[in-house]
């Protein structure tokens, strides 16, 4: 299970907020749910998101064994 936990604390060091992230990446209120909820997002939506926070893949998700 992929849980995105590490992604509101990145944003929180970077002084970004929800509206802020949605502007940049283009993302919808949809996906902020689903990234709430650890559900399935694609990737070129986990690509946007690093791009925006300048950052890796591994400082806004960590892989979980469920």
């Amino acid at each position: 299970m992929i849980i995105f936990h590490r992604l509101w604390a990145t944003m929180e060091s970077r002084g970004i907020s929800m509206y802020q992230l949605r502007e940049k990446c283009g993302i919808d209120s949809k996906t902020i749910r689903r990234l709430r909820a650890n559900e399935n997002i694609e990737t070129k939506t986990l690509d946007k998101l690093c791009s925006a926070l300048h950052c890796n893949l591994d400082d806004i998700a960590e892989y979980k064994e469920s």
